[in-house]
């Protein structure tokens, strides 16, 4: 009788341990299936893939480099002037600016872009131009257009699913606009 009281409970714990496995599974795909917010998991995706170390300028304090926030994802300042382009260390070398918002390389210099919803940004972005910035490394995501240059790392990025790069610009069209007019572009001979 003790055996089969004993075999009785096991198998009664058994049955609960499945039960409450399956869910546990429940919740935790129930969390995965689009229950979280556009904008909340692409400003997750922005702070983890790295976006701010070019396209947030840079201040300098206490602790080092910082980013400044006021002037978040913005990228390359207009009025900061760079030294002028040495043809002979581009050859072998990439050379970036103080605030990592420029990159000089065999490409000649090329700027992090404003992200931010102004005009000078991607305000008039669609969603298509973005994935297709991201997917296909085109300049503004247009047809035609030049592809986007070093260091911005497109080939690694357009491997992110379609949902979480429609998540990062869902974010990128909800934070403060910043009217910032990037410089354009220096081939290498100029």
């Amino acid at each position: 009788m003790k055996n089969h009281i004993i075999l009785i409970v096991a198998c009664f714990l058994i049955l609960v341990a499945c039960n409450s496995k399956k869910e546990e599974q429940k919740t935790y795909e129930s969390v995965s299936e689009n229950s979280v917010d556009p904008i909340k998991r692409g400003e997750e995706l922005v702070n983890a893939i790295g976006c701010h170390d070019c396209h947030t300028p840079k201040t300098f304090g206490e602790k080092g480099i910082e980013l400044d926030f006021s002037r978040l994802l913005s990228g390359h300042p207009a009025d900061e002037a760079l030294a002028p382009f040495d043809e002979n260390t581009a050859k072998s070398y990439i050379l970036f600016n103080m605030g990592l918002t420029a990159a000089t390389g065999p490409w000649g210099t090329s700027y992090a872009a404003n992200l931010t919803p102004d005009d000078t940004g991607i305000g008039t972005w669609t969603e298509e131009q973005f994935l297709n910035a991201i997917k296909k490394g085109l300049y503004k995501g247009l047809e035609g257009s030049r592809p986007i240059l070093p260091p911005m790392p497109w080939q690694s990025y357009r491997n992110l699913p379609d949902d979480d790069l429609k998540a990062i610009f869902a974010y990128l069209k909800s934070i403060k606009a910043i009217e910032n007019i990037v410089p354009a572009y220096m081939p290498p001979n100029q």
